[in-house]
């Protein structure tokens, strides 16, 4: 059985210290190296966490005294411009905070080491003269795993940023398909990166949204907004219903939805308080993402059974937005691409809704409601890519 790439990598990079270790034996001044490598690993992780934090607050969020701060000191076109390029944000703003906190974290850990841990060691180095070569080994490969999983959480971090920059080639699958990778991703790399978007959205391992295309004259469909392709009709299936099925209404689901808007005066308004209807009262369905994954289409999709059951997967909450905004008059369209949903990249689909005070449409996405905002936000190109006009209303 062929080992995936990234697994062996990862296996690799946690045995090669501890096997180092092994072979040379214990030694009191490797020890207070790795102490002190310990110490950068820990300045680098509390670093991560401080800088990805205040970076978002400060550039994306706006919602920082900071923030507030800095747009007194530096023109507004160039927070602009951090805010609005993904790669001036992940490359150069992010590791200029983390290196701030790194610097200053390491030199608090060092000047503690250097009291408590430093002369523990010189007591421990007398301890282990008395003893044999077997014991020294054993001891020098203990006290190389702070290294070991030092080196797996920083490699895991850098596959992740990466996967974030859409590197060409199977890299996306590889990291899919890597158990290791992914469960270093939600145990460790997510909660010190601290993405609410990661943490709030369930643990999908791979694509759970699905679309098939069908030769419509063989099918005996009855719909009416068939697709062509060259000279062929046909029929395009979104988890086993078409667009039309999908996102299909009822009088409860209508009446229920004019509710909700009449609380807006603005179309924009209207379309936030739905939204964050859909996004706070949807729960999304693991379950059947998993029989999506599995192919296994015996299942009910679209407006309907998810208003009915009030769960479903990244279809199924876009088609109960197109449902309820319809109902409210707007314009409304269902958007396919991928999201990344903290690990790698996946099949997803989402909305938007035209504005007609603004003249534009803005992009919502109400499976992602629950790891912040993501109505017509700025954060929204971060994790959404290759987007595709599904359907329009």
């Amino acid at each position: 059985m062929r080992i995936n790439p990234i697994t062996l990598i990862l296996i690799f990079a946690f045995a090669y210290p501890i096997l180092k270790g092994f072979m040379f034996k214990f030694s009191s001044h490797n020890l207070k190296s790795d102490i002190r490598e310990a110490g950068g690993n820990i300045s680098f992780i509390l670093s991560l966490i401080l800088g990805v934090y205040f970076s978002k607050k400060i550039f994306i969020e706006h919602n920082s005294i900071i923030y507030t701060k800095l747009s007194e000191l530096i023109p507004v076109n160039i927070l602009d411009y951090v805010e609005n390029n993904t790669v001036i944000f992940y490359v150069v703003v992010v590791p200029i905070m983390i290196f701030c906190f790194y610097e200053i974290i390491s030199l608090i850990i060092e000047g503690i080491n250097h009291v408590t841990l430093y002369p523990l060691v010189n007591v421990f180095e007398k301890f282990i003269e008395t003893k044999g070569s077997m014991f020294k080994r054993i001891s020098g490969a203990f006290f190389q795993l702070p290294r070991a999983v030092g080196y797996i959480l920083f490699i895991t971090l850098v596959f992740n940023i990466l996967a974030i920059f859409n590197v060409p080639g199977k890299y996306n699958k590889y990291l899919e398909d890597s158990k290791a990778y992914n469960y270093l991703c939600k145990e460790v790399v997510i909660p010190v990166t601290n993405s609410s978007i990661a943490r709030q959205l369930p643990n999908i391992i791979d694509n759970s949204f699905k679309v098939v295309v069908k030769d419509a004259d063989t099918q005996n469909t009855g719909l009416t907004n068939l697709q062509n392709s060259g000279s062929k009709r046909v029929v395009v299936y979104y988890n086993g219903v078409t667009l039309d099925e999908g996102v299909k209404s009822n009088s409860k689901i209508d009446t229920f939805a004019k509710e909700i808007g009449s609380k807006g005066t603005t179309s924009k308004e209207k379309a936030r308080l739905l939204y964050n209807w859909v996004g706070s009262n949807i729960n999304y369905d693991q379950d059947k993402a998993e029989k999506v994954l599995n192919n296994d289409f015996d299942i009910k999709s679209g407006a309907i059974p998810t208003f009915q059951t009030k769960k479903g997967i990244c279809f199924d909450y876009a088609c109960l937005y197109v449902a309820m905004a319809r109902a409210n008059g707007l314009k409304v369209r269902i958007v396919t691409g991928e999201g990344f949903n903290g690990v790698s990249w996946v099949s997803h689909a989402w909305n938007q809704v035209y504005i007609p005070e603004d003249k534009k449409w803005i992009n919502l996405d109400p499976t992602f409601f629950k790891g912040g905002n993501y109505f017509n936000s700025k954060r929204f190109d971060m994790d959404h890519r290759n987007e595709k006009i599904a359907g329009e209303w």
